[in-house]
């Protein structure tokens, strides 16, 4: 292949072809090297649908959980805490492996340094928001006083911090990627990232200023944001 045609092979949705470089080129050319991009992607492409089903069907199902009052995280507390608590740290193992595939497609393209190690950052949150587990709060489990904790314990302040990084993460990690999606020619794409980054702001800046239904938009932003990461890995996969 000359000079021009490795110009001109082309990417799809921003991912570098396999001659868009030696050193990409020989790595496509070895199999296992290729499929383990695509398992490593695979990962990150069920975490969003996983964590998102797993958490909604608890909402809907666990006597005296209520998403408009209460916030998701609420469902690692009560004697079927320990589901939520495995949701946690699957989704965000599956989540940081999915960040290594991401770093091996997206190398050399614009933001394909910092998007893999947002979405790493917002994996290894996960996993240590089930790790610290939250304090009951406003009737959730059954029989918690309506209300607050009078005071938060110290692994309910560290699930709050875990969460806290998890969020900005991902909410960076979607607007880089709206900037490599336009920056590689892919408009729509981009305008889907920065909406999906945009919704997770909203609903956890609605939620952390006490608004009605605040646990409710903070559910819905988070698992936008999720399923777009999701997505993504999942259109590179195909393409790997």
């Amino acid at each position: 292949m000359t000079a021009t045609q490795e110009r001109t092979a082309g990417t799809t949705l921003g991912v570098p072809t396999v001659a868009a470089t030696p050193t990409t080129a020989r790595a496509a050319t070895a199999p296992h090297s290729r499929h383990g991009t695509r398992a490593l992607l695979a990962c990150a492409t069920v975490a969003a649908p996983l964590w998102a089903t797993v958490s909604l069907v608890q909402a809907a199902t666990r006597p005296g959980f209520d998403l408009t009052r209460h916030p998701l995280s609420l469902l690692s507390t009560g004697s079927l805490g320990w589901l939520q608590i495995a949701n946690f740290l699957l989704a965000g193992v599956l989540t940081v492996a999915g960040a290594v595939g991401l770093r091996r497609v997206l190398r050399g393209t614009p933001g394909g340094t910092w998007a893999p190690r947002l979405v790493l950052v917002n994996g290894i949150g996960m996993v240590a928001a089930g790790i610290f587990v939250l304090d009951p709060a406003d009737g959730f489990p059954a029989g918690t006083p309506a209300g607050p904790p009078s005071a938060l314990s110290w692994h309910g302040s560290a699930h709050l911090a875990a969460g806290s990084i998890a969020f900005v993460a991902l909410i960076a990690a979607c607007h880089v990627l709206g900037r490599h999606f336009a920056r590689t020619g892919h408009r729509g794409h981009a305008r889907a990232s920065v909406a999906a980054g945009t919704a997770l702001l909203l609903g956890n800046g609605w939620a952390m200023s006490g608004g009605a239904g605040g646990s409710l938009t903070l559910a819905a932003g988070a698992i936008t944001a999720m399923l777009w990461i999701s997505a993504v890995a999942a259109r590179y996969r195909h393409h790997a």
